[in-house]
């Protein structure tokens, strides 16, 4: 049962349903052909439409799968209060170690081997969260201790301001700063409000 008729005890009078709800009779011919020949073109479009979609998804999925043995990096997402003018949100996702697979469950789910300090974190992870890693001698793998929470993120906070500028908005202006985060370089700096860095630290 629609909302609709369950709120008023009647079916809804829209053309879609001219003869549901006993109103044909008193409509022209012409009027019910055209009301007809404009609810299928509208649906022939929108399922053209839809199918559309999908197909550009799909040119852009790629289906990851992963053996038993193979190592991955871990996607973890470092959090902080705000994020580019304001809005709020979190900094790109970052990938730590790799991660020996120990065990595929059903297809997309994979058992990793975690070290002692990632003992609160779920050993369990969608495919998504993994990045495949090709074993090299030459590769040195380092980096610094990140305190994880259970969920994979972590807090993010201003080290240091490196520029200052004031934006024009219309009839008012607005101080902003570009900040380097912990953990991240200057390359990955963000310009925030003065007014959002004040307010949240300090």
């Amino acid at each position: 049962m629609a909302p609709y008729e369950a709120l008023y005890g009647r079916k809804c009078r829209t053309p879609l349903h001219l003869d549901e709800v006993g109103e044909r009779a008193g409509l022209e011919p012409d009027v019910l052909e055209q009301t007809a020949e404009a609810i299928r073109k509208i649906r022939e479009r929108m399922k053209a439409a839809q199918s559309r979609r999908k197909s550009y998804a799909d040119n852009r999925r790629i289906d990851l799968s992963f053996e038993i043995g193979d190592h991955v990096f871990l996607r973890i997402a470092p959090m902080k209060g705000v994020m580019h003018f304001g809005k709020k949100g979190k900094l790109s996702p970052r990938y730590i170690e790799p991660y020996e697979i120990l065990e595929r469950i059903g297809t997309l789910a994979y058992h990793l081997a975690l070290p002692p300090q990632l003992s609160a974190v779920h050993s369990v992870f969608h495919v998504s969260a993994l990045r495949k890693y090709i074993p090299n001698p030459s590769h040195v793998l380092s980096h610094e201790p990140i305190q994880l929470a259970p969920d994979l993120s972590y807090e993010e906070r201003p080290e240091r301001i490196l520029l200052r500028e004031v934006r024009k908005l219309r009839n008012r202006s607005i101080p902003m700063v570009k900040i380097q985060w912990s953990n991240q370089s200057e390359r990955e700096a963000t310009w925030e409000t003065e007014a959002d860095m004040l307010n949240l630290y300090l």
